[in-house]
């Protein structure tokens, strides 16, 4: 499971499909309505808000945006609780936090999508997901990275 800091526009094809599906799967867990992933790392900053599947349900809302842009049609009914216009705060993620998202698109850019990879490797800084600010700090507590050098942010 993979929900992505950076903004959705990086995202190809592939991965916004699968960034969609994914979070509509961490909606489940965060509703109780699934018995699989309910301990997955990436659960931890929705939960920690007041309201998780509000806040679920606006990252939800932006990926159906990123959708429209692009001529797909998500289902928004699918979204428990849709985002409503005045999403109050936003989520913060620490910088490294971004540098290892960005690495790790860059990654699987460079083979499925050459031209989004330079697209999102042009960007500096690259854009969040609407949901997201960034703040000082190292890779997150809750990320299981396979390679990550501490320090290079």
């Amino acid at each position: 499971m993979r929900l992505w800091s950076l903004h959705p526009r990086y995202l190809d094809t592939k991965g916004l499909l699968a960034c969609w599906r994914e979070t509509l799967l961490a909606q489940k867990v965060l509703d109780g309505k699934t018995e699989g992933y309910r301990n997955h790392p990436q659960l931890q900053r929705f939960r920690a808000t007041d309201d998780p599947l509000a806040t679920i349900g606006s990252y939800l809302g932006h990926l159906a945006l990123e959708a429209d842009s692009r001529g797909y049609n998500f289902n928004r009914g699918l979204i428990l609780r849709p985002p409503l216009g005045d999403e109050g705060s936003r989520l913060a993620v620490t910088s490294g936090q971004v540098a290892y998202e960005l690495e790790h698109l860059l990654a699987k850019l460079a083979v499925r999508d050459p031209q989004r990879r330079e697209l999102l490797a042009a960007a500096e800084p690259p854009a969040l997901h609407p949901l997201f600010e960034v703040i000082p700090g190292d890779i997150e507590s809750w990320e299981r990275p396979s390679t990550w050098i501490p320090g290079r942010h």
